[in-house]
């Protein structure tokens, strides 16, 4: 009689252990994704300078590159998209990823138009655009360091279980463009 009810506590001290284990993996997993969130709450509020620089920039470089309209109205489009207030994190950060191709693209024309370099109002937009741009790969890098932990967590055993049973999803990362991830030649660019 004893023996078995050593027995019950062992089995009653077992299951809180893994009540207390499931708790714990799903608070974990909870602060992680609330963690990629604000992450992403402040990748959001340095895209929203962008989103006020971008028509300036756009109407200053539209007077030098009449034939690259189709460019700039895409842009134009993806900046409609991002800011229309009713998209998911996950499809701002897709909105983001072609949009940063798309004005990257337009930098590089850029070089094709010597008076639009030379143009003041230009120059300041450019550094206030480049300004911008660190401030936001700096948010950016902070957040796929959170994105990548929550995934981790939500993927590796054993709160992958937790995460599964809970709907907890992965997450997308913010990437580069395909043309940044390019090489840079020196000789290239003193030939320049």
């Amino acid at each position: 009689m004893e023996t078995s009810f050593n027995m019950n506590y062992v089995w009653i001290g077992a299951a809180v252990v893994v009540v207390l284990w499931i708790i714990l993996a799903y608070n974990g997993l909870v602060r992680k994704r609330n963690e990629v969130e604000n992450s992403f709450g402040a990748i959001d509020a340095m895209l929203k300078k962008r989103y006020d620089l971008l028509p300036n920039l756009i109407a200053t470089v539209k007077e030098y590159m009449k034939h690259e309209a189709g460019v700039l109205t895409e842009i134009t489009a993806l900046r409609a998209q991002a800011t229309s207030g009713n998209i998911s994190t996950e499809d701002k950060v897709m909105i983001e990823n072609q949009l940063a191709k798309k004005v990257s693209g337009i930098m590089v024309a850029v070089e094709n138009y010597p008076d639009l370099k030379a143009n003041t109002n230009f120059l300041q937009l450019q550094a206030s655009w480049n300004e911008i741009e660190e401030q936001i790969s700096a948010a950016r890098r902070a957040f796929n360091a959170m994105v990548t932990e929550y995934n981790n967590s939500v993927e590796t055993f054993p709160t992958n279980l937790i995460a599964k049973m809970m709907g907890f999803k992965r997450k997308s990362v913010f990437e580069i463009a395909e043309a940044e991830r390019q090489n840079i030649s020196a000789k290239n660019l003193f030939n320049s």
